[in-house]
C-alpha cells in the first residue's frame, strides 16, 4: 500500500515538473517576443523579427507510466508585419514603408500572465505532494 501511495506521489510531481518545464520555456519564448517588439529589417525593405509562437506536446514517460506534456515546435507567426511610413528610416523600402513586427504586446503580456498562472499551479501541486509524502512518512514513523 505504501509503495503504491509512493508511486502515486512520484507520479504527481513528474506530471507536474513537466507542466513547469513546459511554461518556462513557453516564458522564454512570450519574452522574446516582447523584446523584439519594435525592432526592424537590418536592412531597407526587408522583413523584421516574426512573433513565435509556442506549441505543447503529450509524452508518455515510461518511467512515471504518465502522460507528461512538453513544450513543442516553435512556430512562426504567419499574420502580417505592421508598417508605418517613414521614408526617413534606414530600414524603409523605396515606398518609405517600414516593416515592424508582428508581435502585439498587449496578447504578449495576456499571454504571460497566463503562463505564469500555469506555472503558479504546478508549484502547488508539488507543494501539495511534498506535504502529503511528508505526512505519509511522519505516519510511519509513528
Amino acid at each position: 500500500m505504501a509503495d503504491d501511495n509512493i508511486s502515486d506521489f512520484t507520479r504527481s510531481m513528474g506530471i507536474a515538473t513537466s507542466g513547469l518545464r513546459a511554461q518556462a520555456g513557453r516564458m522564454r519564448v512570450i519574452s522574446e517576443n516582447i523584446a523584439n517588439a519594435d525592432s526592424t529589417a537590418q536592412t531597407p525593405g526587408g522583413d523584421p523579427y516574426r512573433r513565435k509562437i509556442p506549441t505543447f506536446t503529450s509524452q508518455l514517460d515510461h518511467a512515471l507510466n504518465a502522460k507528461t506534456v512538453g513544450l513543442g515546435k516553435i512556430a512562426p507567426d504567419n499574420s502580417d508585419f505592421r508598417t508605418k511610413y517613414e521614408p526617413s528610416n534606414p530600414a524603409a523600402d523605396q515606398t518609405g514603408y517600414v516593416k515592424y513586427p508582428n508581435v502585439n504586446p498587449l496578447v504578449e503580456m495576456t499571454d504571460m500572465r497566463d503562463a505564469q498562472r500555469s506555472y503558479e499551479a504546478n508549484l502547488n501541486i508539488i507543494g501539495a505532494t511534498r506535504r502529503m509524502i511528508q505526512r505519509t512518512l511522519d505516519i510511519l514513523k509513528a
